[in-house]
């Protein structure tokens, strides 16, 4: 099992009140699936991203990533996790602007000391596999939003991650140059990668081979494809 999560509570303080993001969520997801998580605003889509992602962690219950229980690591170690097990794409890229397509992605592999001439076969080898190879001394003004999400996608899989969180990766595209990242997706999903995507677009999750749909804070509808 790749990510088992046990009965997740997650509640923030806003004031005086108590916001109950998650209310007891159970989710099992395998190795090698393709995820879509969805939801309205406030039903917890976020929160469950992030807790996912290891950028933060529940309030109560169990969260096993490969194994580990990292509901209750300290920053350092989910660091670390976060590290090696994950590559994170975002709507909005978070690219470095001044750097290079290659240096971008090479980032992940500069904070865990891999070295110099590794990190530039392997970022190499990242943008030649979606299609980037000719772009690996551009700067991200120098490409269009579809080729700097390509450039985020090869950046996640420099690791060889457990998972790739992608969180609304086609927010910030057109729909003909989203629809060729989700085939993208669909490549690496094929190739064996794990993928879980967070999105408020019907038709993106449809690329799915599984929808998980929250409201106020649990799991409404699972829906195998």
């Amino acid at each position: 099992m790749l990510i088992e999560l046990k009965n997740i509570v997650k509640d923030y303080q806003l004031g005086m009140d108590t916001v109950h993001a998650l209310r007891g969520v159970d989710l099992k997801i395998q190795k090698n699936e393709y995820v879509a998580i969805m939801g309205p605003s406030g039903s917890g889509k976020s929160t469950l991203m992030n807790l996912l992602g290891c950028l933060d962690t529940p309030s109560s219950g169990i969260y096993r990533l490969n194994g580990s229980n990292v509901s209750e690591m300290d920053d350092d170690h989910l660091a670390e996790i976060r590290n090696r097990e994950i590559g994170f794409v975002f709507q909005n890229f978070n690219l470095l602007p001044r750097a290079s397509s290659a240096h971008n992605v090479e980032l992940p592999l500069i904070y865990n000391g891999t070295p110099a001439a590794k990190r530039k076969e392997l970022a190499e080898k990242a943008l030649k596999k979606v299609g980037l190879g000719d772009r690996m001394h551009h700067r991200p003004n120098e490409l269009s939003g579809g080729q700097r999400q390509r450039v985020a996608v090869a950046r996640a899989l420099i690791n060889n991650p457990s998972i790739i969180l992608a969180d609304e990766p086609t927010g910030n595209l057109d729909t003909r140059t989203g629809d060729e990242i989700m085939d993208l997706f669909e490549e690496l999903h094929e190739s064996g990668n794990t993928i879980i995507l967070v999105t408020h677009e019907e038709y993106i999750a449809e690329h799915s081979d599984r929808i998980i749909r929250l409201r106020d804070g649990k799991i409404e509808r699972d829906e195998a494809k």
